[in-house]
C-alpha cells in the first residue's frame, strides 16, 4: 500500500513536520531573548530580585529551547540532499551562503554567549553578564533575519539570473531585500513576540492559579500581558500589508486564502465554508458582500483575480483557506484575551481567576497561529518551491515511497515525544520555580544605588 502514494507528497508531508517541530523553537528563543535581556536590565536598574528570578527561570526555559531548535535544525538541513537535490543544484548559489551566513554570524554567536548566560553567572561582572544576555538576543535576531531572507527570496526571488539552469547572483542587495522580505521579516519579529508574550501570562498565570502570589509571578505575568496587548495590534496591520504585497507578486496564493475561485469585481469576503475543488466554489458559504475588493484594492467594486485565472499553477485551496482563517481566528482571540487581562492589571493590578485561566488555555496559542501562518505561506507557495522558477516536483529527489514513509512514522513519533517533553518540563520547572534553592538564591551581586558620586553601603 505504501509503494502506491505519491513519494513528492510524502517528501512535503516530511518536510512539513521537520519545519512544522522546527519552527516552534526559534519562533520562542527570538523573543524571550530580548525578555531576557529586558528582566537583566530591571534588575539592574531597581537592584529588585523579582527581575533576577524572572531571568534565572526563564533562561532555562531559553536554554531548553534553544537546544531543541539546533537538533531539529540540523535533521531539517538533511532533507535538502535526501528529499530535494534539485533545490541546491539549481539555486544552491544563493541558499547556501545564505544559510553559512545564519551559521557563522548567528548561530556561533548565540551558542557561545549562551554558555555565559548559564554558567557565568557568579563568574563574571554583572555588566559582562548583561552584554552576554544582550549579545544573544542579538544573535537569535540576526538568526532570523538570515533565514526569512533565503525564505522570502524563494516567495518573490530577485536579483539573480539563470544560466545553463542554474541560478546567479547578479545582485545580493536584491536577493536579501527581496520585495517581500521587510513584510515578512517584520510579521515574524512580531508572531515571535506574541508566542513569547502569551508564553509568559500562561505560565505566570499557572504559577498564580497554584497560589504562588510572588513579586516575580506578577510582574512576569504583567509584562506577557502588556507586550501581547500592544504587539497585536501591530500585527494586524503589518499583516494587511503584507497580505498587499502577495497579491502584488503571488495573487494565485490570495485566492486560495480567500477562497475566490472566479476573477470578477465587488468579491465577497468568505468568513467560514468549505473549499470544495471539484465544482470550484465554496459550499455552505457564510460571506460579507464586496469586502474582499475593500481591503485587497480598497473599493468596493475593484477586481480580484480568482483561482480561474491560473490554470495548472495555483495552490491547492482547502488547507491555505483553513489555515488562514485559524491563523485570524487565533489573531483576534489573542487580541481580546490581552486587553481584558491589560484592563484588569490597569484596575485591579491582578487578573481574575477566570482570566488567569484563559491566558493558561492560550499558553501555547502562539504556536498554533504561527504554524498556520507559516501553512499558508508554504502551501502557498504550491506547486513551486522557487516562485516561477523551480517546481516542487523539479526538485524531488528518487527516494521510493516506502522509504519517505518509513522515516515519515519514525520523525512524527519522535516530534510528538519531543513536544509532549518540552511542554511537561516548562510546567516543571513553573511548579518547583517557588522551591528550587537554584532559583530563590541570589547569584549576582544586588547592584547598589549611588547616592552622591558613592554606593549606599559606602554612606
Amino acid at each position: 500500500m505504501l509503494s502506491s502514494l505519491d513519494p513528492i507528497l510524502l517528501a512535503r508531508i516530511q518536510f512539513a513536520a521537520n519545519i512544522t517541530f522546527h519552527i516552534l523553537f526559534p519562533t520562542i528563543s527570538i523573543a524571550l531573548g530580548w525578555v531576557l535581556l529586558f528582566f537583566k536590565l530591571r534588575y539592574g536598574k531597581t537592584g529588585d530580585e523579582r527581575w533576577m528570578a524572572a531571568y534565572r527561570f526563564w533562561v532555562k526555559v531559553f536554554a531548553l529551547t534553544f537546544a531543541l531548535g539546533v537538533v531539529s535544525g540540523i535533521t531539517m538541513s538533511f532533507q535538502f540532499g535526501t528529499n530535494w537535490p534539485g533545490y541546491m543544484e539549481t539555486v544552491g548559489n544563493i541558499a547556501g551562503p545564505l544559510l553559512a551566513y545564519e551559521v557563522l554570524t548567528a548561530f556561533f554567536l548565540e551558542a557561545t554567549f549562551l554558555g555565559i548566560m548559564l554558567f557565568g553567572m557568579r563568574r563574571v561582572s554583572n555588566r559582562t553578564h548583561t552584554i552576554a544576555t544582550l549579545l544573544v538576543a542579538g544573535g537569535t535576531t540576526l538568526s532570523a533575519f538570515w533565514i526569512l531572507a533565503l525564505n522570502s527570496w524563494m516567495q518573490t526571488p530577485a536579483g539573480f539570473e539563470m544560466i545553463d539552469g542554474k541560478a546567479h547572483v547578479v545582485s545580493w542587495l536584491q536577493v536579501i531585500f527581496n520585495p517581500s522580505f521587510p513584510f515578512r521579516l517584520t510579521h515574524m519579529l512580531i508572531a515571535s513576540g506574541l508566542t513569547v508574550s502569551f508564553l509568559l501570562a500562561g505560565i505566570a498565570a499557572y504559577r498564580w492559579l497554584r497560589n504562588d502570589r510572588s513579586p516575580e509571578v506578577r510582574s512576569t505575568m504583567r509584562t506577557g500581558v502588556m507586550v501581547a496587548a500592544v504587539l497585536i495590534p501591530l500585527q494586524i496591520v503589518v499583516g494587511d500589508l503584507h497580505g498587499l504585497n502577495t497579491l502584488e507578486h503571488q495573487p494565485a496564493k490570495i485566492a486560495a486564502m480567500e477562497g475566490i475561485w472566479t476573477t470578477g469585481k465587488s468579491v465577497p469576503a468568505v468568513l467560514f465554508g468549505w473549499p470544495n475543488a471539484v465544482t470550484q466554489s465554496t459550499d455552505w458559504e457564510i460571506s460579507i458582500p464586496k469586502l474582499a475588493s475593500f481591503y485587497l484594492t480598497h473599493t468596493f467594486d475593484g477586481e480580484v483575480k480568482g483561482i480561474d485565472a491560473f490554470p495548472g499553477k495555483h495552490p491547492p485551496v482547502a488547507p491555505v483557506f483553513f489555515a488562514f482563517r485559524i491563523m485570524v481566528g487565533i489573531g483576534m482571540l489573542m487580541l481580546l484575551v490581552s486587553w481584558l487581562a491589560a484592563w484588569q492589571f490597569k484596575r485591579r493590578g491582578e487578573p481574575s481567576r477566570a482570566v488567569a485561566r484563559l491566558l493558561l488555555a492560550m499558553t501555547f496559542s502562539g504556536w498554533i497561529a504561527l504554524v498556520a501562518g507559516w501553512y499558508v505561506t508554504e502551501i502557498g507557495r504550491q506547486p513551486y518551491l522557487v516562485y516561477g522558477v523551480l517546481t516542487t516536483a523539479e526538485a524531488a529527489s528518487k527516494v521510493p515511497a516506502t522509504m519517505v514513509a518509513s522515516t515519515l512514522l519514525m520523525y512524527l513519533s519522535l516530534y510528538l515525544l519531543l513536544i509532549a517533553a518540552y511542554i511537561s518540563v516548562v510546567f516543571y520547572l513553573a511548579r518547583r520555580a517557588g522551591t528550587d534553592p537554584a532559583i530563590d538564591e541570589p547569584e549576582i551581586e544586588t547592584p547598589q544605588p549611588v547616592i552622591g558620586g558613592k554606593p549606599r553601603s559606602a554612606q
